[in-house]
This record gives structure tokens, C-alpha cells and sequence, in this order.
């Protein structure tokens, strides 16, 4: 790897890092010395670049740091093709749209020689074919999700029989054949899945629930966990 290419890859660990690293980490990474990590870093922080911490203890890149938009590695570039492809088959007619215009702006923004790997990429997002269809308009879920609005659903379990509920949409998931819809269900006072396509009917309410969008995904996601754990140990 080319001196200023290892420069560039230290930068973009650290800007995904969620926590100080350690040069032993970052060379394992690089497959490179620790000494050389030192002596990288050091020429990063010569040339400005915002990277806090030392030796032995970590590196983190402090916030307000980032590179031109076009500095895009060829893995980087399949893996941003690879998922849009998989947006524009999956998602619903608003977010596959704008998948497809993604995958036109890096087109037209990267290197002549860069353009391989996005018209013929090594790897190819097939269309969902036995996706169930539903009532639910997944736009305006996801629209309810970034505003924190609650949503009333006629739902239909396993066995079809029908309920209503009002949720605090928190995230919507993919699976190869059904659409699934995370959120806190009032009627149960839980965290409840929902499949779109079990959905009769659904009232998008203006309704915002009283609490922050931060705050109930990350007791969804702590839920998640604890869920998560309990099954592991059932197993074990």
C-alpha cells in the first residue's frame, strides 16, 4: 500500500471508530507495523489533521474533520452500488428512486477509471420476487419515524384475528419476503414488530409521541440486546 493511500485509510478508521483506537488495532487492520501507525499519525498531525489522543492509550478524529466527496475507494464504491441496487429492489417507489439517482451521481463523480466497478461491479442486488404485497405505505412510515409522529394500524396476527393499535414507529426492517415495522406499541406498552403485510389499514397520525426519537431507539436497541442475551443463554 502506497504511503499516501495508508494516510487515507487511517483517517477513514478513525472516522467510523466509535471509540479511541489503539495503534495495535489500526496496524492489524492495515497489516502494516505499529511504529508504522506512529509515524502516520504523526504526519497526519503535522499536516492539521484533527487526531487527538497517544500512544498506548488511543486516537480518536475530533469532530468538523472530513475529506473531498470524491476520495472513494474501488471497494468503497461496490459496496455504495451494491446496497443502492438493493435499495432500489427492495425499498418502496420513493426511496428505490432515489437509490437509483445515487448510484447516477457517483457515475458521473468519480475517475474514468473508477467507472468499472460501478457499470459492471463484481456484485448484483437481486429484485425481491415473492415479496408479499401490503397496505402500508412504507414512505410514510419512514416519514413518521424522522418526524416522531404516532401511527394507527389495523392489524391482523398469525391466526387473522384484528386489532388496533397505535405505535411509535422506531425502525423499519427488510426481510427477503415481508417488510417489518418496529415500534412501541401502546396497547401492549412494549416494543412490538408489525409485518406490512399483515397490516389492513393505517392512520398516520399528526400526533407526535412523547418521547425523543434518540431516546426510544435506544431502548429499543437495549431491549434488542437483553433479548438477544436471554436466547443465548436458553441455548447454553
Amino acid at each position: 500500500m502506497r504511503p499516501a493511500d495508508r494516510l487515507f485509510q487511517i483517517i477513514q478508521i478513525l472516522r467510523r471508530a466509535r471509540a479511541p483506537l489503539t495503534a495495535d488495532v489500526i496496524a492489524a487492520e492495515l497489516e502494516t507495523s505499529k511504529r508504522t501507525v506512529y509515524r502516520d499519525i504523526a504526519a497526519l498531525m503535522g499536516q492539521r489533521v484533527p487526531i487527538r489522543g497517544e500512544a498506548g492509550i488511543g486516537y480518536v478524529l475530533e469532530g468538523g474533520f472530513d475529506l473531498p466527496p470524491l476520495m472513494l475507494t474501488s471497494d468503497e464504491i461496490e459496496a455504495a452500488v451494491l446496497g443502492a441496487q438493493w435499495v432500489a429492489g427492495q425499498g418502496d417507489p420513493a426511496l428505490a428512486k432515489a437509490a437509483l439517482d445515487l448510484i447516477a451521481k457517483i457515475s458521473v463523480a468519480v475517475p474514468q477509471r473508477l467507472r468499472p466497478y460501478i457499470d459492471a461491479p463484481a456484485g448484483v442486488a437481486l429484485p425481491a420476487w415473492n415479496r408479499a404485497k401490503d397496505a402500508l405505505d412504507i414512505a410514510q412510515v419512514r416519514a413518521c419515524i424522522h418526524a416522531g409522529r404516532k401511527i394507527r394500524l389495523d392489524y391482523g396476527d398469525e391466526q387473522g384475528a384484528r386489532t388496533e393499535r397505535v405505535i411509535w414507529p422506531v425502525a423499519i426492517g427488510y426481510r427477503d419476503a415481508v417488510r417489518i415495522v418496529v415500534g412501541w406499541c401502546e396497547l401492549r406498552q412494549d416494543f412490538r414488530v408489525f409485518r406490512s403485510d399483515r397490516v389492513r389499514a393505517a392512520d398516520f397520525l399528526d400526533e407526535i409521541y412523547p418521547e425523543r426519537r434518540a431516546v426510544l431507539r435506544a431502548r429499543w436497541r437495549k431491549a434488542r440486546e437483553a433479548e438477544v442475551a436471554a436466547r443465548l443463554q436458553r441455548a447454553s
